[in-house]
């Protein structure tokens, strides 16, 4: 029988110790190497920081070669008689006052027929719009490059032959009605906002001969009996109907979607508010869905879902499947803003507070009536990577020296190419991060631009609280 062994320790030759110390290293260059992915998945899309170096990468040939071939027929432009305005909108040979006035006309009956009519391209392929679908609404001005951008995203968008995609113009224009009737992935709406300034150019809600200028002192004002000089803007200002526009074609399509439409009548899904300049990723409709299966339990108070952020920098590797939880704020939440009808209703019986805010935004108007209104205001569940983007880089409020929008177009593919080949699209889940010290949102004063009781008056006309 063997005795037992007693243990004896081994003299101490280092070999643990280098062990370690190679350990260490290891450990020190793992770090390392996660460090530099991390730093690669920092994307930025930035048109400022970018040098003359870079110009041969923004080419139309460059961004032609990241959008499939079958999809560039929508960047294509069709040649047509008379002569293409600013923005390549179509003017067509408009003579003296008679002309003008009989096109006018014409606009205005085809605007009305439309919108009569109601009509549903494409819904003998892809069926009746179903209760619950998304629908996804865009409001278009006249910005035809942005627009055919928007529409090459969204044609790669999936599940987007699920949806409803209804288009608000506010502008008739028959090169953007011949590209957006061209639209072949799934049902397409346009409807038109009726009070435009193209089809009233000399009356409200256009400029009025006879409306005090923007800058006319109250006193002077009053003295000449020009429209409305009893009610400058709180900065002592005159209306200017550009920029009273936009509100009132919000404002207009939103009532039109959810309380006239024959085909959203008994609709209890999601609406998704788009502008022309927005380009979508790829997985939005697929995390707007995530989001709405996790809302109740991530934010029972959450009446809102944001697709997009204003940031120019993301970490996708880190926030692909984050969401913020946050009140809901006018210039951080207003892009790919989502809701449904319990939500819209909300807001319409709110309506004077909308209506009446001497603010010429609609964002900011329904800051107000959050803040001053509602009884639950409004929250927002918004992703921390961006679904959403603005390439808008010339508008109603941006003027710059360069309008070119082939670099923030090619910025946004590329952001969004990186972010499909490190498979950070199409996450399994979402998860709440958690926010920033959120301070008390102080009440605002308004911009102005909307103390004229015509807006008040015809914002309020065109509310429609419930069906």
């Amino acid at each position: 029988m063997r005795g037992r062994r007693i243990p004896i320790a081994l003299p101490n030759t280092g070999a643990l110790s280098r062990r370690r110390h190679t350990l260490y290293i290891r450990s020190a260059i793992i770090v390392f190497i996660l460090f530099a992915f991390l730093q690669f998945h920092v994307i930025n899309y930035d048109s400022n920081e970018s040098g003359p170096a870079d110009s041969a990468n923004y080419s139309t040939a460059a961004i032609l070669q990241m959008v499939p071939p079958v999809f560039h027929k929508y960047l294509t432009s069709k040649t047509r008689n008379g002569t293409l305005g600013q923005n390549g909108t179509h003017v067509g040979g408009l003579g003296d006052s008679a002309q003008r006035s009989a096109n006018i006309s014409e606009i205005l009956r085809m605007i009305n027929r439309y919108n009569e009519l109601q009509t549903i391209l494409n819904e003998d392929i892809f069926g009746p719009l179903q209760n619950d679908s998304v629908i996804i609404v865009v409001q278009v001005h006249k910005r035809i490059t942005y627009l055919r951008h928007l529409i090459v995203s969204l044609a790669q968008a999936r599940d987007i032959s699920r949806t409803l995609l209804v288009f608000s113009h506010d502008h008739f224009d028959d090169d953007i009605n011949d590209l957006v009737q061209s639209i072949d992935f799934c049902k397409v709406m346009q409807i038109f906002y009726p009070f435009s300034i193209q089809t009233h150019p000399s009356e409200f809600p256009g400029a009025d001969p006879e409306d005090c200028p923007r800058d006319i002192k109250k006193e002077q004002a009053l003295l000449r009996k020009c429209n409305n000089a009893l009610h400058p803007d709180l900065y002592g200002h005159y209306r200017e109907a550009k920029f009273t526009q936009t509100k009132h074609h919000w404002w207009w399509k939103a009532n039109r979607v959810f309380d006239q439409l024959e085909v959203t009548k008994y609709h209890t899904g999601l609406v998704v508010f788009l502008e022309e300049d927005h380009y979508v990723a790829e997985d939005f409709l697929y995390i707007l869905e995530l989001m709405q299966l996790k809302s109740n339990e991530l934010c029972s108070k959450c009446n809102i879902l944001s697709l997009g952020t204003y940031l120019k920098t993301f970490n996708y590797y880190t926030y692909n499947k984050k969401v913020e939880v946050t009140p809901w704020i006018s210039s951080k939440h207003n892009m790919g803003m989502t809701f449904n009808r319990s939500t819209w209703h909300d807001i319409t019986r709110c309506a004077r507070h909308f209506c009446e805010y001497d603010d010429y935004n609609w964002d900011w108007s329904l800051q107000h009536v959050s803040q001053q209104c509602l009884k639950q205001k409004l929250h927002v569940m918004v992703v921390k990577g961006p679904r959403v983007f603005h390439i808008g880089e010339c508008g109603v409020h941006h003027k710059k020296s360069n309008c070119e929008s082939n670099q923030v177009i090619s910025k946004v593919q590329q952001v969004l190419r990186v972010a499909r080949r490190s498979r950070q699209l199409y996450p399994k889940s979402i998860s709440l991060t958690v926010a920033s010290v959120i301070k008390k949102t102080k009440l605002r004063k308004g911009n102005g631009g909307w103390g004229d009781q015509r807006d008040h008056q015809l914002c309020f006309n065109m509310t429609l609280i419930g069906r």
